[in-house]
């Protein structure tokens, strides 16, 4: 049966539409003025409605982490997620041994699409290919050489792979890559690679920068380096808006530069959904406290962040609008990916979800299903 939400102001592109009713089976059918015979009606009671979001970078949630190589890590993420409001993640992997990196895509391979909340829509390889100087949480001894053999009968379902553009053979990777799986977004991150290798890199391929700022040379206004050829140049660039890893002044810097090319991630852990103490991240102990993680030696260990809170963090101190934020968590990062998914337009997926000025979520659909409520 056909869906109607009325009564909601409803988040389509850059402007906040209201009066209309949004009308959905599994994918979006339209938004109209009045409402058809026969649907089912549902009453958002002055809630924003927009799509669902979208996170391109995420490890884990609930106290499961992707690394965990289990089919029960992945349905505990799924789960875990449905109240920030996020239906759709590439779900990422990161720099250990390659046995469990390998344990980790086949139980990907095997179970992703069997989850019952949040929808894993790919997988994100985070390392093993970075600079070991770079490396930041993930173990630098575990760091490896460019090399597509042991990946390779993962590549199908790959939809970012992070990589330091310095290491020997990657003008060979990055071009294979892009002839064979154009599909696939090659960031560069966990790198610390000069201005000039950066660009060098943009030409061969790389489209994207992983959570700019971070894992990356500090920009120096005398060699700007990495941050400032992504800075400078029109790839787009994921963020994480915990107000930990980046300032407000550089979200702020970064969003004016960058503007519809930024994207926000979580870049959350294991500990992320949950409450502050000891955790793990690729076997090392991980403290939470106070919305902060971090190794024993004090580095940052990914986040506990939320997509919603990185959402409210981010038009808090910027001056984008709510559309605009909205627009870094939907429509940026789905059509980077080329997914039929963050957008309330016909035909695209009926990820919808319904919220407050607060970002505060009261319902969840996935592909038309409701999948969370309050």
């Amino acid at each position: 049966m056909i869906q109607a939400i009325i009564n909601g102001k409803i988040i389509y592109k850059d402007a906040i539409l209201e009066n209309k009713i949004l009308l959905f089976h599994t994918t979006i059918i339209g938004i109209v003025d009045a409402l058809p015979q026969g649907c089912a009606v549902i009453d958002a009671c002055g809630l924003y409605i927009s799509a669902g979001f979208i996170d391109m970078h995420i490890h884990g949630s609930g106290g499961a982490d992707v690394m965990d190589g289990t089919p029960e890590a992945l349905e505990t993420i799924s789960r875990s997620l449905l109240h920030t409001g996020t239906t759709s993640i590439i779900a990422t992997t990161m720099t250990m041994a390659t046995q469990y990196i390998i344990q980790a895509l086949d139980n990907l391979m095997q179970h992703a699409k069997s989850v019952s909340g949040t929808k894993i829509e790919g997988i994100h390889l985070e390392g093993p290919f970075i600079n070991p100087q770079k490396a930041g949480a993930q173990d630098a001894r575990l760091a490896q050489n460019l090399t597509r053999e042991w990946i390779e009968p993962y590549l199908d379902a790959v939809r970012i792979i992070t990589l330091a553009p310095e290491l020997v053979g990657a003008k060979e990777f990055i071009r294979s890559l892009r002839a064979s799986h154009p599909h696939i977004i090659l960031s560069v991150g966990h790198s610390n690679s000069s201005y000039e290798e950066a660009y060098q890199s943009f030409e061969w391929g790389v489209s994207h920068a992983t959570h700019l700022f971070n894992a990356m040379p500090s920009l120096h206004h005398r060699d700007v380096g990495l941050v400032g050829a992504i800075l400078e140049s029109d790839i787009t660039a994921d963020i994480i808006a915990d107000l930990i890893h980046t300032h407000p002044t550089m979200l702020k810097m970064a969003y004016s530069m960058k503007k519809d090319k930024l994207i926000l991630i979580t870049d959350a852990m294991r500990a992320g959904c949950m409450c502050a103490g000891e955790y793990s991240l690729g076997g090392q102990k991980v403290t939470v406290s106070n919305d902060k993680a971090t190794l024993d030696n004090g580095v940052l260990a990914g986040s506990v962040l939320q997509l919603n809170h990185a959402i409210k963090n981010f038009q808090q101190h910027t001056n984008c609008t709510l559309p605009q934020a909205i627009a870094m968590v939907t429509t940026a990062p789905a059509s980077k990916l080329g997914l039929p998914i963050g957008e309330l337009s016909r035909g695209k997926d009926a990820n919808i979800v319904l919220f407050d000025s607060d970002i505060t979520l009261y319902s969840v659909y996935i592909d038309g299903k409701i999948k969370y409520n309050i």
